[in-house]
């Protein structure tokens, strides 16, 4: 494979312009209590999909904030066709949908209070029926790979990951990103004692220090504040440790690998922040935690994920496909069903990294396509959101 440049996929393209590669109608709750009304919906439509989430009642200040921009871009992501939002009260519910509609696709939002979950369920039913057989004749075009969003984050990672399945998708990003796409790379803990390299590899002084200035700051903030004696519980975690990471230090070094040897991200988004100076690879502050992270990241409005893991995650996320990727024999052996692209070739010497590039770049064109990741094909669907500090 030689001309990136040239690969093209089968997307849908929504009314702004961006192009997805699924095609969901989501029944999304504003907050925790409208969980139950929202899988009634979704439980009545059959082909649409409820989103539950365990927050939204009395937060404030910037993790307010967080909550709109994930769930407005959760429903602004390219692969949901339509939205129908449930709320408790209208006023938060309407600034959702009021998010989502400037994207131009369908949303409706429902208020519980003063009506209650049977008459809201039968109302959004009704809505949610009409979205959902409206999306069923949308048609997928040909479009270029230019159009494409693919994120990234590694789990349960070990020495297989950063010898392996990591640089997979830095060369990944060195071959597509020149050829316009969007990507994004993030784990703002799991970049500790790579900090400098990190900080290195923007695309300016300037976007260093704004990446600088976030890593700093939840050094500071949390992990400074809240940690007891170090970070052994929970950095590396225990599967890390037993896949041979013996360090923070030592998982940085491999996560940094997801960004391979040539791409300089061009800006440090806030969570869920979508990106706003154009194609290029960027950062985004995010948890280390795999279905945060990838929440957050299609809420920024990627449209692919990508994701190397070592010893075996599971993780998947309800609107976007996420590749999962492997160079460890053992979990391609013992966990195969959840492995997209066998890289375990490159420890063995049968393949090179540049082979391992091109066949997760073949990966994800066909799940562009249409093929279901394993993740999609085994019900993985989670949806977590973050949240900052306590509610009010």
């Amino acid at each position: 494979m030689s001309n990136y440049g040239e690969l093209t996929f089968q997307g849908w393209r929504r009314e702004n312009g961006r192009v997805g590669v699924r095609n969901h109608v989501v029944i999304l709750p504003l907050d925790d209590l409208s969980n139950a009304a929202c899988e009634a919906v979704a439980n009545n439509i059959k082909g649409t999909m409820a989103l539950p989430h365990a927050y939204g009642r009395l937060q404030f200040g910037e993790d307010l904030d967080l909550h709109f921009r994930t769930l407005i871009g959760t429903g602004s992501n390219p692969n949901v066709a339509a939205v129908v939002v449930i709320g408790i009260e209208d006023q938060w519910t309407n600034r959702v949908v009021e998010g989502i509609a400037k994207t131009g696709k369908p949303v409706t939002g429902f208020g519980i209070e003063g009506t209650g979950d049977i008459m809201t369920i039968a109302k959004a039913s009704r809505v949610a029926k009409d979205y959902l057989q409206w999306a069923s004749e949308l048609q997928r075009e040909e479009c270029p790979i230019s159009d494409l969003w693919v994120s990234t984050k590694c789990g349960e990672s070990d020495t297989t990951t950063g010898l392996s399945s990591c640089p997979t998708v830095g060369n990944m990003y060195d071959k597509l990103i020149p050829h316009g796409i969007y990507g994004c790379f993030g784990e703002t803990s799991e970049i500790t004692g790579a900090e400098h390299l990190a900080k290195a590899r923007a695309a300016s002084p300037e976007i260093g220090e704004k990446w600088y200035r976030m890593w700093k700051s939840y050094q500071d903030d949390v992990i400074e504040q809240f940690k007891t004696s170090d970070l052994s519980d929970s950095q590396p975690t225990k599967g890390n440790i037993a896949g041979g990471l013996t360090t923070i230090e030592e998982k940085a070094l491999g996560n940094l690998e997801k960004i391979g040897r040539e791409c300089r991200y061009i800006d440090a988004l806030q969570p869920a922040e979508a990106p706003a100076k154009g194609p290029g690879l960027y950062y985004m502050d995010t948890s280390s935690a795999a279905a945060e992270c990838v929440t957050l990241m299609a809420a920024g409005g990627y449209v692919v994920h990508t994701f190397p893991t070592g010893q075996g995650n599971v993780i998947g996320n309800p609107i976007v496909p996420v590749v999962k990727i492997t160079g460890n024999p053992r979990t391609v052996r013992t966990m195969s069903e959840h492995v997209d692209v066998d890289v375990s070739g490159v420890l063995r010497r049968e393949m090179t990294i540049p082979q391992a590039g091109d066949a997760l770049i073949d990966m994800v064109v066909r799940t562009a396509n249409g093929r279901l990741t394993a993740a999609e094909s085994l019900g993985h669907r989670e949806f977590v959101m973050t949240k900052l500090y306590r509610s009010a």
